[in-house]
């Protein structure tokens, strides 16, 4: 998984304020995942979740891998100490993203709160932008992705879309400590790319993604 090319660069650049930036292929795109020893290893094991994995509660999908490590706290808060890298089928990633509603009310996307709040009734599907974190985690202006599956998004998770499961614990800390003894420029060295991830217009419309004012 590490020295993918093109290397990930650790140089702040301008972005559109919500834009999906991922680690892709023509059919794959990775999301991340931390849980407990228990989970993580059934899952890689299974190459999907099995118990004591929960279908019955929301679990939440990252493409960005420094929004991940904050909020596992680098792999050391309890129950997050295990990193998963899933590649799951761009077209069940799209067809998530097309059913979801966000997890907050938005004037700009919704004419009344009770719209959304019907929308969101009806939608297995979360979306949450939250501010995206350099590799010192701290906060940018610009926001990163979460997905938060249930029922039906979550059964389709685990049985269709899931290519593989790869437990990157290890390198997480490896990230870890290269920025720390060497730097952030040789950190983002080992981590594969994140690019802008072309969605279809009327997707990135539905979900709030913008490519017009770009942050520096």
């Amino acid at each position: 998984m590490s020295r993918h090319a093109p290397s990930r660069s650790p140089n702040v650049q301008e972005r559109p304020l919500r834009e999906v930036r991922a680690t892709f292929t023509d059919t794959t795109i990775r999301v991340y995942q931390a849980y407990s020893p228990e989970i993580a290893t059934s899952a890689v094991r299974a190459q999907t979740f099995v118990p004591p994995f929960s279908r019955g509660r929301m679990t939440w999908i990252k493409p960005s891998f420094t929004w991940m490590m904050y909020r596992s706290g680098w792999a050391e808060k309890a129950g997050q100490e295990r990193i998963l890298a899933v590649d799951i089928l761009r077209s069940g990633f799209e067809s998530a993203l097309a059913r979801a509603s966000l997890s907050h009310f938005d004037r700009t996307l919704h004419a009344t709160p009770d719209e959304w709040g019907a929308e969101l009734k009806r939608s297995p599907v979360r979306i949450q932008w939250d501010p995206e974190r350099t590799l010192a985690l701290q906060p940018l202006h610009w926001r990163a992705i979460q997905i938060g599956l249930e029922g039906e998004a979550v059964n389709a998770y685990v049985d269709e879309w899931i290519q593989n499961i790869a437990d990157i614990t290890d390198l997480s800390r490896t990230v870890r400590r290269t920025l720390t003894q060497e730097g952030p420029e040789a950190a983002a060295e080992l981590l594969s790319a994140e690019r802008p991830y072309p969605l279809p217009r009327e997707i990135a419309e539905h979900i709030g993604a913008s490519t017009g004012t770009l942050y520096p």
